[in-house]
């Protein structure tokens, strides 16, 4: 929906309000015209209800309203004297138009000093439950969101069975774009094949300011841009199911490339404006590597992998060559390891020369070890169409900022009018994995657009190793250790229990205080 649609939206609600309250509002002794101002509406009706005023602006927070709402609607029937599981169920499953009822036929007796108490257990478990149900929805969107990695497309950096925090605070809380979705939850109802969201309304992206921008090697969440379902989870063969922009699949890669950069990839380096990117200590970029042995010396691989902790990329002989092992993920002290070993006469890294039609922009001219150079869009600035640019940029004029594109030979017809240049409206991103021969990233599916950023991770609070035995599963030297910043990953997990056990015993002595007093 556009902003003006939206307005309209709101507006119609504000009448509905007004429509169905407004003999309330007069009944507890309120001007009529009070119900139909809108956000002064809500104001008044929370000190009606004897709520606080704040209340008000969960009402006009995604997702936080949706329970909100219905929380509303009961309190303001029970001032009205409505307190029956009946006038409870009606409330919530009329959609709140139970009130009209009740407004126009029934006689509206005010009660300003109700109890604000829970009347049983049960219904103080409701309100406490609604309650921290609000309170973690607020945190997970727009402060921090727990996350799992998946895949290997960060080995070293983050490993399979990390337990991440993402902030959503350094890049800037985005303002959810799906109005209508279970809490919590991402795409799809936990232990179901249902999808957990409507994909109608929409809001516009918007996001709240950031504490920094994103910068070149920064670890990245982010919202798969070409992901499609097939009808969730139903039989293939049908036409995908187009995803709305936050409701897309989770995806955690490195930033390479932003906005107004020229990069390219030279036998698997990265360069940017001419220059070879440089990593930070702690990423691991890891590529294949072909191992030629003497045939004579034996060489226990099978040690040689356990101690370098190669856990993704696999290995395999090479048929043709019987001496010849094909190694996947190897950085390069375990390359540098493999040649310092006897047995072993070459180390040589595999460099992928021959054009591939999957690499983006899908015109069969690049591999994905060497790319371009291509140009990262920045907002703002303008580049010139033609037959051979195109290809990188119509995915952003039509899908990612929802233009009309036609093509009349070398002409280009945007939204009605020829042009010949094109004007992006926001930032873009080239995200790529460490694990250079096993990510599927941007070398594939090309950029990032800017409104789907969701979040930095900053912090690993447990690490699970499916392969470990016993508490070895635990990976207890990456438990409570950051994600970025200087250095080797250091674990805060000791100055957690000592906080924790400090905690613990000064509730105990403040108990025995107490007790004492008493």
């Amino acid at each position: 929906m556009t902003l003006y649609l939206w307005f309209v939206f709101f507006l119609a609600v504000q009448i509905i309000h007004f429509l169905g309250t407004w003999k309330l509002y007069q009944a507890a002794g309120r001007k009529t015209w009070e119900a139909a101002i809108p956000l002064y509406n809500s104001i008044v009706l929370m000190k009606i209800i004897g709520r606080p005023t704040w209340w008000t602006i969960l009402l006009f927070i995604p997702i936080i309203n949706l329970i909100m709402f219905p929380v509303i609607w009961v309190e303001t029937l029970r001032t009205f004297g409505k307190k029956s599981t009946l006038d409870t169920f009606l409330g919530i499953f009329s959609l709140g138009f139970y009130i009209y009822y009740v407004n126009y036929t029934q006689k509206l007796e005010y009660n300003a000093n109700r109890s604000l108490t829970p009347e049983n257990k049960t219904a103080d478990t409701v309100s406490s439950l609604l309650f921290a149900i609000i309170v973690a929805t607020l945190v997970h969107t727009y402060v921090v969101q727990p996350y799992t990695i998946p895949t290997s497309s960060l080995e070293k950096s983050l490993l399979v069975g990390d337990f991440l925090f993402v902030s959503k605070l350094n890049y800037g809380p985005r303002i959810p774009m799906t109005t209508v979705a279970l809490p919590m939850v991402h795409d799809s109802i936990p232990l179901t094949k249902k999808k957990s969201y409507l994909s109608w309304p929409q809001l516009p992206y918007f996001r709240l300011p950031a504490f920094e921008k994103i910068k070149r090697t920064d670890i990245v969440v982010f919202n798969w841009p070409v992901d499609t379902v097939r009808y969730f989870h139903e039989p293939t063969g049908r036409p995908g199911v187009i995803k709305p922009i936050d409701k897309r699949s989770n995806y955690v890669k490195r930033c390479v490339g932003i906005p107004g950069d020229s990069l390219s990839i030279k036998n698997g380096y990265v360069y940017i404006n001419g220059k070879k990117l440089v990593l930070p200590e702690r990423a691991k970029p890891q590529y294949s590597y072909s191992i030629a042995f003497d045939g004579k010396t034996p060489v226990d691989l099978e040690s040689l992998i356990k101690e370098l902790h190669i856990t993704d990329g696999g290995y395999f002989k090479n048929e043709e060559k019987k001496d010849t092992l094909i190694l996947g993920a190897l950085t390069d002290s375990s390359a540098e390891r493999f040649r310092n070993t006897p047995g072993i006469t070459s180390v040589t890294r595999m460099i992928d020369t021959i054009d591939d039609n999957r690499i983006f922009p899908h015109i069969n001219k690049w591999s994905q070890d060497n790319f371009g150079p291509i140009y990262i869009p920045e907002a703002g600035k303008t580049v010139a169409l033609t037959n051979e640019s195109l290809p990188f940029y119509k995915e952003i004029i039509t899908n990612y900022e929802h233009n009309t594109l036609q093509i009349d030979g070398a002409h280009f017809i945007i939204n009605g009018k020829q042009t010949n240049t094109y004007t992006f409206k926001q930032n873009y991103y080239w995200m790529m994995g460490d694990n250079r021969h096993n990510s599927e990233d941007s070398r594939y599916w090309g950029y990032v657009p800017e409104d789907h950023i969701v979040g930095k991770p900053v912090f690993i609070w447990l690490s699970w190793d499916t392969n470990g035995k016993g508490i070895n599963k635990v990976r207890w030297d990456r438990v409570f250790t950051t994600v970025d910043g200087e250095g080797q990953p250091q674990s805060y997990f000791k100055y957690f229990l000592m906080v924790l056990a400090a905690y613990f015993v000064g509730e105990y002595f403040w108990r025995k205080r107490k007790e004492n007093k008493a």
